[in-house]
C-alpha cells in the first residue's frame, strides 16, 4: 500500500475549473469507476465535492499506468498531475470540461467489491443501504444533503451570534419531565435503581438560563423521544433551540422570521417577504382541517351544516342532533379521475382515519351523481352546488360528524386528493405562522385536560379567567411556524409569575406535592426573580429535508434509525 508522503492536496475534486488548465495539482478520493480502453485509462475520482476524471495514456509512466490498470471501484487514491482540457466534454459534471493528466498515482487503500454501486445506491433497498450506511453516504445525493445540513447549522449559528445570542450546552442526563412523549431512560450506576432521562427538549434548562440573566440563548440541541416513527420523525433529532428575555410574541416571531429570510437567501436563493402570513389555530382548523396547513393550493373546507339541516338525510341529521357538523371540500376538475371505484377507495381511507362514511357529489355528466340524492328535495342539490361554486367536472366530498373529528378527516382527505390530482405547485415556499393555539387538549380516554404544549406556556391575557371555567376555549401565547404543510418549529411565551405557574399546575390537576416533586427546582427559581421570557425551536432535520426537496428526514441524517427505532448498521438495540 502506498503512502501520502510528499503529497499534499491542492483542492477538492469538484472545485477545479477551466481557468486552472496547465496547473499541477494533487487530489485525493475514491475511484467511482475505472475504464480501461487499452492504451487509454480513465478513472472517475470522487470526493465530497464531486468527480474529477483522471487520465492515463501512452505518455504516462509505465509503472503508474500499470497501477491505474489495477484500480477497482472504491479504491482510495491520491493523484498528482496537470489539469488539461477534456476531449470528450461531460456537461453533467461541474468538472466535465477538464481532466487530470496523471504523473503520480498512489493506492492508499484497496476495497472489496461493495454490496451495491455507489452511484446507483438509490435503486437499492433500505435494508441494504442502511446496513452499509457509510457506503451509502458516499453517494452524491446523500453527501449533498449532509452538506446542506452543515450549511443550515452554520447559518443558524452566525445569524443568532450576530443578534447577541449565547450558545449554551444543556445537560443530556436529566430528570424526567412531561413533554408529550415517552422518555428514553439511562440507569445510574452510582444510584442503584434510579434512572436519568434523556431530554425531549432543553425546555426547563433554557428557562433557567433566562432566570440566570443570560438573556439570549441558542443551542443546536440533541433531543430524544420514544414515539412511533414517521417520515418526518426520528427517535433522536436536532433542534435549533432559542430563548429570549424581556420579549413578547412579536419580538420572537420577528427574530425567527429574520432567520428564515437569511436562511432561504443563502441556501436556495429565494427572497422571503416579512412579516410572514399569520392564521389563528381556529381558522386553520376550520379552513384546512390541520394546524399545519399546506396553503400552496385551495380546496378549503366549507361548512354546510345549515344547508344539511333542511335535508331528510338521516346521516346528516344524526350528526347535527349530536352537536356535530357537516363539512365538505370541492375538488375542482376531479370527476374524470374519481370514478365510482376510486371514490369507494377514498371512502375506505376515510373510514380508516375515523370517518363513519363519505358522502359525495360527482358531476361528470350533464346531471350530477349524488350518493344521497334520494334523501334530497327538489332544488336542494342545485342550491348546494351553486353555494359551493361547483361546476361540471368537479367532485364534492362530505363528512358529517362531531367537529373535532370532521375537520381533521377532511384535512387529511384534502391532502390526499390534491396529491392524487397532482395540483400541489412545485417550487413554492409558503411559510405561515399559526397563532392563538389552544392551551389545553382533552385526553379522549380519560377526559382529563392536559397542556397542549407544556405547563410553562403562558395563557393569553384575555383568557386567564378561562383556566378553570372554560378550558376548551382557553388560548395560549403559543405559535408554530409551518412550511408547505410541515411544522418547522414552535414556541411560546413562558409563565414567569410564580403565582400563575402554581395556578397553572392546579388547572392541569397537579397536586402541590406532585408539582414540587417534578418542577420544584423551577418553582424555586421563579421565586428569585424571573424576567418575562419566551422562545422557539426549529426542527433542523425537517428544515433541511424541505430545503433539499426530500420526503424523509432519514435522508438528511447521517446515521438514522428505521421504523422500529433500530440501527441496522450497528445492529442495536
Amino acid at each position: 500500500m502506498d503512502t501520502l508522503t510528499g503529497m499534499k492536496r491542492t483542492d477538492y475534486c469538484g472545485n477545479f475549473t477551466t481557468e486552472q488548465i496547465g496547473q499541477e495539482v494533487t487530489v485525493y478520493g475514491w475511484a467511482q469507476r475505472q475504464r480501461d480502453l487499452g492504451n487509454l485509462i480513465f478513472i472517475d475520482l470522487r470526493d465530497r465535492t464531486g468527480i474529477l476524471q483522471l487520465s492515463f495514456n501512452d505518455a504516462t509512466d509505465r509503472e503508474i499506468f500499470a497501477k491505474a490498470q489495477s484500480v477497482r471501484s472504491e479504491y482510495v487514491l491520491a493523484a498528482t498531475g496537470t489539469l488539461q482540457k477534456r476531449e470528450s466534454v461531460n456537461k453533467e459534471l461541474k468538472t466535465g470540461e477538464i481532466e487530470l493528466a496523471v504523473t503520480d498515482l498512489r493506492v492508499l487503500s484497496k476495497a472489496q467489491t461493495p454490496p451495491f454501486e455507489i452511484a446507483n445506491a438509490d435503486k437499492v433497498g433500505d435494508e441494504t443501504t442502511l446496513k452499509y450506511r457509510y457506503l451509502h453516504l458516499r453517494n452524491e445525493r446523500l453527501t449533498q444533503n449532509l452538506l446542506m445540513r452543515h450549511k443550515i447549522a452554520k447559518i443558524a449559528r452566525e445569524y443568532f451570534y450576530g443578534h447577541d445570542f449565547v450558545e449554551i450546552e444543556t445537560p443530556m442526563l436529566i430528570k424526567s419531565t412531561p413533554e408529550g412523549a415517552r422518555d428514553y431512560v439511562v440507569p445510574s450506576r452510582v444510584h442503584k435503581g434510579k434512572f436519568y432521562a434523556l431530554p425531549q427538549s432543553p425546555q426547563i434548562y433554557k428557562q433557567l438560563c433566562m432566570i440566570a440573566g443570560l438573556d439570549r440563548y441558542i443551542q443546536l440541541a440533541r433531543c430524544f423521544r420514544d414515539e412511533d416513527l414517521r417520515a418526518d420523525r426520528q427517535p433522536e433529532f436536532t433542534q435549533i433551540d432559542l430563548e429570549m428575555s424581556f420579549v413578547d410574541c412579536e419580538d420572537i416571531m420577528q427574530m425567527a422570521e429574520g432567520f428564515i429570510q437569511t436562511l432561504m437567501a443563502q441556501t436556495v436563493g429565494v427572497d422571503i417577504a416579512a412579516p410572514l402570513p399569520r392564521m389563528t389555530y381556529a381558522d386553520a382548523m376550520a379552513r384546512y382541517g390541520s394546524d399545519k396547513p399546506d396553503t400552496r393550493f385551495d380546496m378549503c373546507i366549507e361548512d354546510i351544516t345549515d344547508w344539511a339541516k333542511g335535508t331528510d338525510f338521516v346521516v346528516f341529521q344524526n350528526a347535527i342532533a349530536a352537536g356535530g357538523t357537516v363539512r365538505c371540500i370541492v375538488a375542482k376538475n376531479a370527476a374524470a379521475a374519481y370514478t365510482r371505484k376510486k371514490i369507494d377507495k377514498l371512502t375506505e381511507h376515510a373510514r380508516g382515519i375515523g370517518a363513519g362514511g363519505l358522502a359525495y357529489v360527482r358531476w361528470a355528466d350533464e346531471t350530477p351523481t349524488c350518493s344521497f340524492n334520494k334523501f334530497l328535495k327538489a332544488g336542494e342539490l342545485d342550491a348546494l352546488l351553486t353555494r359551493l361554486g361547483a361546476e361540471k367536472g368537479d367532485c364534492v366530498f362530505i363528512i358529517s360528524d362531531k367537529t373535532s373529528k370532521a375537520l381533521p378527516i377532511l384535512g387529511a382527505l384534502r391532502l390526499m386528493v390534491a396529491k392524487e390530482l397532482d395540483i400541489i405547485p412545485k417550487g413554492k415556499w409558503n411559510f405561515l405562522w399559526i397563532t392563538e393555539m389552544p392551551f389545553f387538549e382533552q385526553d379522549e380516554e380519560t377526559g382529563e385536560w392536559i397542556a397542549m404544549h407544556h405547563p410553562f406556556t403562558a395563557p393569553m391575557d384575555e383568557d386567564l379567567d378561562k383556566l378553570e371555567t372554560d378550558k376548551k376555549n382557553c388560548r395560549a401565547k403559543a405559535y408554530d411556524i409551518v412550511l408547505n404543510g410541515t411544522e418547522l418549529g414552535g414556541g411560546s411565551i413562558r409563565i414567569h409569575d410564580p403565582e400563575l405557574q402554581t395556578k397553572m399546575f392546579e388547572a392541569l390537576g397537579f397536586t402541590e406535592e406532585k408539582a414540587k416533586e417534578q418542577f420544584g427546582h423551577l418553582i424555586t427559581a421563579f421565586s428569585y426573580g424571573a424576567p418575562p421570557h419566551g422562545g422557539l425551536a426549529y426542527g433542523l432535520d425537517r428544515l433541511c429535508m424541505l430545503l433539499a426537496g426530500l420526503d424523509s428526514i432519514r435522508d438528511v441524517i447521517a446515521f438514522p434509525k428505521v421504523q422500529n427505532a433500530s440501527d441496522l448498521m450497528m445492529n442495536c438495540p
